[in-house]
């Protein structure tokens, strides 16, 4: 249902339009992909026109990249507990490294959100927003991978920093990646179900991304011992 505000007049006011326009845009992103959020719809069901929408944000871009900041804070804040869960510090470096993977893959695959706005971030989020607000997001991004390669450095120290931070960056540019090829279009799907040949194509995201994050990290260790 569409709320219906009166116009801010203090700062108090116009965080409260902020918050209920990243609200209405988040509820919407659990009923439909990123690319059919619309502006136009997201007014509709804020409640406000969308030129006042664009008082608070300059651009649909802009909202859903500071909704892509949030929900990678939020990962995080609790990713920290499941890789403690999910990996023995007794264990050897491959097992450990493995169970990494492995915890990173089960973590994302249950944010289905969050792998839909990273998928979106780099070709279709980072294409409409000011220098500002795509500093601010980076700023905000790099952040975010810092902490990421903290929680591999409690569990695979022997990365070292430099590796820790080549992971957690190109595990957040995988999972994107392996998000969109594993959520093809209608007619892609067809093609696949029409054409057996075509099969090894289809890919399935937990086992694609779980496969390639252990790639890379024994690419890195291997690198690193040597």
């Amino acid at each position: 249902m569409a709320t219906t505000f009166q116009r801010a007049r203090n700062e108090e006011q116009r965080a409260m339009r902020r918050k209920a326009i990243l609200d209405t845009t988040a509820a919407m992103l659990t009923e439909m992909p990123v690319a059919e959020v619309s502006l136009n719809e997201l007014s509709r069901r804020v409640g406000l026109a969308k030129s006042n929408v664009l008082r608070y944000f300059e651009s649909r871009e802009a909202v859903l990249l500071e909704l892509l900041d949030t929900a990678t804070r939020d990962w995080l804040e609790h990713l920290a507990t499941q890789l403690d869960e999910a990996i023995d510090p007794a264990a050897g470096t491959a097992a450990r490294a493995d169970r990494l993977a492995a915890a990173l893959t089960d973590s994302l695959a249950a944010r289905p959100v969050l792998c839909d706005l990273v998928s979106a971030q780099a070709a279709v989020l980072e294409r409409n927003v000011s220098a500002q607000v795509a500093a601010d997001y980076k700023h905000a991004a790099i952040a975010n991978v810092t902490v990421l390669a903290g929680l591999v450095r409690a569990h695979l120290p022997e990365l070292g920093e430099q590796d820790e931070m080549r992971f957690a960056a190109a595990a957040v540019m995988v999972t994107g990646a392996v998000w969109t090829h594993a959520h093809p279009s209608p007619g892609m799907l067809a093609a696949y179900e029409a054409d057996p040949s075509l099969a090894a194509l289809r890919l399935e995201f937990s086992a694609t991304l779980c496969d390639m994050l252990q790639v890379v990290l024994s690419g890195l260790l291997a690198r690193s011992a040597n």
